[in-house]
């Protein structure tokens, strides 16, 4: 689809009425529950957190923030100022941002007050290992949120698009944010583009300030051209049942990993295709990604918790090729296993 639109699109420009830019809006308002129906674009994740914490703020006339411990958003403005650690190397710590345990509800409760305009959370937090919520988390985070009259954005930049094995991540738990962020996979690998994706009262905002946000790049009409043949791709009937098969192929070999590397291999963080490794040390994380890199799979330990292997292959990996995987942790696992041996 892009080598095709190459021959006849550019990138378009942000000032100009796009046909590409409302049709994938418009697929995106067929496909999200309840009433989401406006999408704004960027060009990286982090960019559309920036848009949807502005629009938050905007809305709602507060500048409070909550997001979560070992949480992660992206490394711009006020994405940044919700993340969790890395805010920290720049200087001072922005105003109207602070944090609660993932999970904590109490927590959370305290810590949404009169000034708070937005909840902004990874629905599964990628950068702390797949960790899961409790099953009652988000419908209470959302009762919460409708009783306080603040924004609930889900930020799916890794969870969306399928890799759970439903279309959205948090159809798990039977809620619609009121903001939803998509990145990476909008792009399909191929071209930037990133989506926030908001409430149709929302854009009441942007009737009264058109331009209070632009991006020179966001939503170029080749980047819509990539994200509507993805679309497609993942939304053809059996994709996502394809998705969910694969993943538990994953989590029956990882069991049986388990019972053959007990000092090492401890547990699965899992949704879909959505998986974290659960390891016994700290150090297993960086080891089995250099291990894994030797054996031809690519694979990052979380920065929060290192002791978890992120594991995030194509939605459209076959059976042999998750043999293949499970074949090159059978082979870390026992090389890793030795080491920590050697050093115990």
């Amino acid at each position: 689809a892009l080598r095709e639109a190459l021959d006849e699109l550019d990138m378009s420009d942000h000032m100009l009425a796009s046909g590409y830019r409302g049709l994938l809006a418009k697929r995106l308002a067929e496909l999200t529950p309840g009433d989401l129906q406006y999408t704004t674009f960027g060009s990286a994740g982090a960019e559309a957190i920036d848009f949807a914490l502005k629009l938050a703020r905007g809305y709602t006339g507060k500048p409070g923030v909550v997001s979560a411990v070992k949480g992660y958003h992206g490394h711009t403005g006020l994405a940044l100022a919700a993340t969790d650690e890395f805010g920290a190397k720049f200087g001072h710590s922005m105003p109207g941002f602070r944090r609660v345990p993932f999970g904590d509800y109490e927590a959370l409760e305290a810590a949404v007050t009169d000034d708070v305009a937005a909840v902004i959370m990874e629905t599964i937090p990628a950068t702390a290992g797949f960790t899961m919520p409790p099953d009652d988390w988000y419908p209470r985070v959302r009762q919460l949120c409708d009783q306080r009259g603040v924004i609930l954005i889900l930020d799916e930049v890794q969870a969306g698009l399928g890799r759970t094995g439903r279309l959205w991540a948090y159809e798990e738990w039977g809620i619609c944010p009121d903001i939803m962020v998509c990145g990476k996979g909008m792009s399909a690998a191929i071209y930037p583009v990133s989506t926030a994706t908001y409430r149709q009262q929302m854009q009441s905002f942007f009737d009264d300030n058109a331009f209070a946000h632009i991006s020179s790049t966001g939503g170029s009409e080749l980047g819509c051209v990539t994200a509507l043949a993805m679309l497609d791709q993942i939304t053809e009937p059996g994709f996502l049942e394809h998705v969910q098969a694969m993943g538990q192929r994953f989590e029956d070999g990882i069991a049986a990993l388990k019972e053959k590397h007990p000092g090492v291999l401890k547990g699965l963080n899992r949704r879909g295709l959505l998986m974290g490794v659960v390891m016994s040390r700290d150090e297993c994380g960086m080891l089995m990604a250099r291990a894994l890199a030797q054996r031809g799979v690519i694979a990052v330990y979380a920065h929060y918790n290192p002791n978890i292997l992120q594991l995030m292959p194509p939605l459209v990996i076959q059976p042999d090729e998750v043999d293949e995987v499970l074949d090159a942790l059978d082979g870390a696992l026992a090389e890793v296993g030795e080491s920590i041996g050697a050093r115990a």
